[in-house]
């Protein structure tokens, strides 16, 4: 009888598909309600903070050149990933990321974990003839970034736009946007310390070695030298158990 029954459902295709549409409305509820009463998906984690100016311009450039096609932002907990790039990434390093970099897309490396790995002058040179450095690299070259000044008398704007989709820019900081820029790129700036204090971790100096302008470079490298850094993972060893699930 129950085979006589099973049959009817699988020979008639309404029945199957009202059938499907019940069971996978089922799934989908018990997975989605519950988070309704979730305040944020994401556990939050000390050190994360909104980009700079300079570093939110270099990442619209980043976008802009499509470096994502061909370096993804996301260690995955693989064990081989976390021994080369570093601690596997976390949701919370990307909540400010609109749209996010993440991806298993691979030409050239990772490069979550890249801020600090190398000087800024070895990024001007890998940005102006990657094969200089890297032989064996088909990474396209980008000289004409170190020679285009950055426009950054709308950054005003791009930190605001970002506010209305969640990242917690302050009043304070979209008003000192434009000047945060030529701030970060000039360690002698006398508003460097009110700086500092609005993007704690963010490194302040003339990234491309060319103080005569800011350019489309110094944002770019800026941003790449912040990659992973905000996070302190020095209590993190890769072959300990709990770091491996």
């Amino acid at each position: 009888m129950k085979r006589f029954r099973h049959e009817i459902i699988e020979k008639n295709s309404i029945l199957l598909l009202i059938g499907t549409l019940i069971v996978a409305s089922i799934g989908g509820i018990v997975e989605i309600v519950p988070l309704f009463y979730l305040e944020s998906t994401i556990e939050k984690v000390e050190g994360v903070r909104p980009y700079s100016p300079l570093e939110l311009a270099g990442r619209n450039i980043y976008i802009r050149e499509g470096c994502y096609g061909c370096h993804s932002q996301m260690v995955r907990t693989l064990r081989d990933e976390v021994e080369r790039w570093g601690h596997y990434s976390l949701a919370a390093e990307s909540i400010y990321d609109h749209p996010f970099q993440w991806g298993s897309k691979r030409t050239g490396p990772d490069l979550a974990r890249v801020g600090g790995r190398y000087s800024d002058d070895w990024h001007v040179a890998h940005m102006k003839n990657p094969r200089s450095l890297v032989p064996e690299s088909i990474m396209p070259g980008y000289p004409f970034l170190a020679q285009t000044p950055l426009k950054y008398d709308d950054i005003a704007a791009h930190l605001a736009a970002n506010r209305t989709v969640g990242v917690p820019y302050t009043d304070d900081m979209i008003a000192k946007a434009v000047s945060d820029v030529r701030t970060q790129t000039n360690p002698e700036s006398d508003d460097g310390d009110a700086f500092m204090a609005r993007y704690p971790k963010a490194q302040q100096r003339d990234f491309d070695a060319n103080p005569k302008m800011v350019s489309e470079l110094d944002a770019l490298i800026a941003y790449m030298q912040m990659l992973g850094t905000l996070v302190d993972f020095s209590g993190y060893k890769a072959d300990s158990p709990e770091n491996r699930r």
